[in-house]
């Protein structure tokens, strides 16, 4: 065999083996054999219920509902390995700026406010993951502050109980007036 053939059969392997990966968020203690994970394991030979139990076993030990970013590594022999990462950082800043979803608009509307301490916390747990371990805490701490722009979220350097309490009320009320003009529009069939 000449080098060249050595080499397409080496990178053919290559890529089948990329394929034998699953990469998909999982809430976790949730994990159900339905749509949409257990076609995609039932197309790779893999028991979903027997997943599903496995992945629920695995993540007791973390509030159920959380978002998982997971990587599942499928063998040769239909068995599986499953690697975990911290929840996205979407989910914790809503979390932290006890917002359910974000802004409509980003960068028109600020529907939440979170610290700095907040965002060094954040950071914190992400840098666990292992696609940020070489990253510094300022350059991490930066990409959050724009993730939180991203989704209408303000970030301050303090933030006191008698600010935020109007602000919340504030923005209560505007999230309440954006959905029902938004539900209006959706009955007269424009977008």
């Amino acid at each position: 065999m000449s080098k060249a053939a050595r080499k397409g059969k080496d990178v053919a392997k290559q890529a089948t083996q990329l394929n034998n990966v699953i990469k998909t968020y999982i809430k976790a203690g949730k994990a159900a054999p339905g749509p949409p994970l257990g076609p995609v394991l039932g197309q790779r030979g893999i028991a979903i219920g027997q997943f599903c139990k496995d992945f629920n076993e695995k993540t007791k030990h973390i509030k159920p509902g959380v978002p998982l970013p997971c990587k599942i590594f499928i063998n040769p022999d239909r068995s599986y390995d499953i690697k975990f990462n911290t929840p996205p950082v979407s989910y914790f800043l809503k979390l932290a700026a006890g917002m359910s979803k974000g802004a409509y608009q980003p960068g028109r509307q600020v529907f939440g406010k979170v610290t700095l301490k907040h965002v060094y916390e954040i950071a914190k747990i992400k840098k666990q993951d292992e696609n940020l371990e070489l990253v510094t805490m300022e350059t991490l701490c930066k990409l959050i502050i724009g993730s939180a722009r991203s989704i209408g979220i303000e970030v301050v350097r303090t933030l006191s109980a008698e600010e935020l309490e109007p602000f919340l009320e504030e923005v209560e009320e505007k999230r309440k007036v954006i959905e029902e003009e938004f539900a209006a529009k959706k009955l007269e069939g424009g977008k």
